[in-house]
């Protein structure tokens, strides 16, 4: 039987959405189109900068636009002339209206990083690290009007090592999503893919993290505070207040003996060692950001920045 190519538009906007972009390239089905957000200000000189999809269509040869209102009726008429089999999504940013969805026959692939119906919304890579879940993974989804709770095409799932941040699943959900989402559009041109309705019941969110969301709460036991400077690295980053000066904690262990102080407090360590007293346990704080903003090893922050057992962190 002869496989049928199907003719796809590509909505993405950052690095995620790359490595699908570039499986989509490589394999048999065609891009008419890659759609992502405007270029917007970035750093401190708020210079104006592709977003990573934009860069990496270019790199590619592909055609790219960047429409400011993508229900706008004129933008809708584009891709309708287009007639693409399927639209393929993948962390665009923006809910795709229901005037688009309606356009292909086999409607909206979403690739979303993590095991629906859990963590619907738009932080579920950094949510299973916070609540110190073993595992994660990748759903390919059917896109309808409610957000993330389409038909299941395709799953997988991978453990979350003690070592994984947001940033190492990020990259490797990235990758699994990639090849994920060409295993889905080859199941749908050879219609051997069954949708599966999500069991709503189950479902669970994952709000958006804010920057308040970083702040260290020293009443938290050491294993949760572990997770969660590993769940917000890089951002927002967690932190906490040494005097005036805003700490952010970059990296940090769990030391499993009873505190014997106050949440908050330095304990006595080693001379090169920064252990804290947390709501159960103590944290042994390995890696900081200070307000020179260098990356600094503990043993060198604390050679700058006396911490003698009694300072308390707030």
């Amino acid at each position: 039987m002869a496989f049928k190519t199907l003719k796809i538009v590509f909505l993405g906007t950052p690095q995620f959405a790359v490595p699908t972009l570039e499986a989509l390239h490589a394999s048999r089905h065609a891009l008419a189109l890659v759609v992502t957000q405007p270029d917007r200000p970035k750093g401190r000189g708020r210079v104006l900068a592709a977003p990573a999809v934009k860069v990496a269509a270019q790199r590619l040869g592909l055609p790219v636009t960047q429409p400011h209102k993508i229900g706008e009726s004129a933008f809708v008429e584009t891709i309708e002339r287009l007639a693409p089999d399927a639209l393929v999504v993948a962390a665009y940013g923006k809910i795709i209206p229901q005037s688009l969805l309606d356009l292909p026959a086999l409607g909206a692939v979403n690739v979303h990083p993590s095991l629906l119906p859990k963590y619907r919304g738009p932080a579920p890579i950094q949510w299973p690290l916070i609540h110190g879940d073993p595992e994660t993974g990748v759903t390919i989804i059917q896109l309808n009007a409610q957000m993330d709770a389409g038909d299941i095409l395709l799953q997988e799932k991978t453990a979350i090592a003690s070592a994984d941040s947001t940033e190492s699943l990020h990259d490797r959900l990235a990758e699994m999503g990639a090849v994920l989402l060409v295993k889905t559009l080859d199941g749908l041109a050879e219609n051997t893919i069954t949708p599966r309705p999500q069991d709503h019941e189950q479902a669970t969110l994952a709000p958006m993290l804010k920057k308040s969301d970083g702040r260290i709460d020293w009443q938290m036991e050491a294993r949760a505070l572990e997770r969660r400077i590993r769940a917000l690295n890089p951002w927002p980053g967690t932190f906490t207040f040494y005097g005036q000066e805003r700490l952010k904690i970059l990296h940090a262990k769990v030391i499993p003996r009873p505190a014997e102080a106050a949440p908050g407090t330095v304990v006595a360590g080693f001379d090169d060692e920064l252990r804290v007293a947390t709501g159960d346990g103590l944290l042994s704080v390995e890696m900081v950001q200070g307000a020179s903003g260098k990356r600094l090893s503990i043993g060198d922050y604390l050679r700058g920045h006396a911490m003698p057992p009694g300072t308390r962190l707030t």
